[in-house]
């Protein structure tokens, strides 16, 4: 977030992005588009906005597959250990893959009053 945008060296520059990692200045550089959809994201949710549906369903399918990708690829052989490997990938999809059904089948939620 803001701290880690000023204050982190450029050494730590992260952003993970459909389960790939991204280093240096393409980390930097996209960060702020992290917070522009985590903002718009968490507003459209707070309010429940119409427009959250189905967005807030396909941001969970993306993460869904980010929890699979990263934990298949992001492991000792590539240069980083916290990949947990083809059981992880699969608990942690399908952890996050139940607020992603629920989201899809929450429209009638999302309505203008």
């Amino acid at each position: 977030m803001p701290f880690d945008f000023f204050t982190k060296p450029f050494e730590r520059w992260e952003e993970v992005w459909f389960g790939f990692t991204l280093r240096g200045w393409a980390a930097k550089l996209t960060e702020p588009i992290h917070w522009a959809i985590y903002g718009a994201g968490s507003y459209g949710i707070w309010k429940m906005k119409p427009w959250m549906w189905p967005w807030g369903g396909v941001y969970c399918v993306q993460i869904v597959i980010a929890m699979a990708v990263f934990n298949l690829i992001a492991g000792p052989e590539n240069g980083d250990n916290r990949g947990g490997g083809p059981i992880a990938a699969v608990i942690s999809s399908l952890f996050f893959l139940v607020p992603t059904v629920l989201l899809f089948r929450a429209r009638s939620l999302f309505v203008d009053e």
